[in-house]
């Protein structure tokens, strides 16, 4: 795909030719512009309607946010740069937006973009993963939904509705409470992150379960847990310990 246009927005000018760099390396396509400041940053998303807008998180007394706030609903894509809290980015996973950390990580940075230019090609908006990460910003507290990245976009799902995850290769198998299943195309560790030690437990190098809905434990080698939906599920000998300590065992 051709001829997009992308803008940096970032107070610092060796982020933006970085930047500028990295896209004219590995996705020559993009047309690049540049902006130091939120006002100005403002006028050329107005002016040049770019399909990708890089943003730094916190600017001179002003953050990316201000900027989403006066601009209102997005109809680009939005890669966060930040090096912010521990919290900011547990909420920028929650919300299922993309950030990189500076200094930028190539391999990250390539990654970052080809998932915008899917969301970009498949016509998927952002507006509601932005609005939630708003939403977890102002509360600052995280939140009682996870935002499940799909092949047809992101679902929102009650954590307490979800009894485990399965990796079934680079994707993860998600089997609610209500029992459907949904398949995510990310890889179990990319949810492992932040859900585990969040009333989430790693029995397996395949399942990620909640605690909450735990009904058995069975003895073995590494013993098996029986879930509320009647699923067994083997606990590895390496992780036996740890998960029969969470329940004083």
């Amino acid at each position: 795909m051709t001829n997009l246009r992308a803008l940096i927005v970032d107070d610092e000018p060796q982020s933006r030719s970085l930047i500028r760099k990295l896209l004219s390396l590995h996705f020559p396509g993009f047309i690049v512009d540049e902006s130091g400041t939120v006002s100005h940053g403002i006028e050329e998303i107005h002016k040049l309607t770019p399909h990708l807008v890089f943003l730094d998180v916190q600017m001179r007394g002003e953050t990316g946010f201000d900027l989403l706030d006066q601009v209102g609903q997005p109809n680009f894509e939005v890669i966060f740069t930040t090096a912010h809290s521990e919290f900011a980015l547990k909420a920028f996973r929650y919300s299922a937006l993309d950030y990189l950390m500076k200094p930028i990580d190539v391999g990250e940075f390539r990654s970052a973009v080809t998932k915008a230019l899917y969301r970009i090609q498949n016509h998927q908006s952002i507006a509601s993963q932005v609005e939630f990460l708003r939403q977890l910003r102002s509360n600052h507290k995280l939140p009682d939904k996870l935002t499940i990245p799909t092949g047809e976009g992101f679902l929102f799902t009650d954590i307490v509705d979800i009894l485990y995850c399965r990796a079934v290769g680079n994707y993860t198998e998600f089997h609610l409470r209500d029992h459907r299943k949904i398949v995510s195309s990310h890889t179990l560790g990319y949810f492992t992150e932040f859900l585990n030690g969040n009333g989430f437990f790693r029995v397996h190098r395949s399942y990620l379960v909640n605690l909450a809905h735990i009904q058995m434990y069975k003895r073995g080698d590494g013993g098996s847990i029986i879930m509320n939906d009647g699923a067994e599920i083997e606990v590895s000998r390496n992780n036996k310990e740890a998960f029969l300590k969470i329940f004083k065992i």
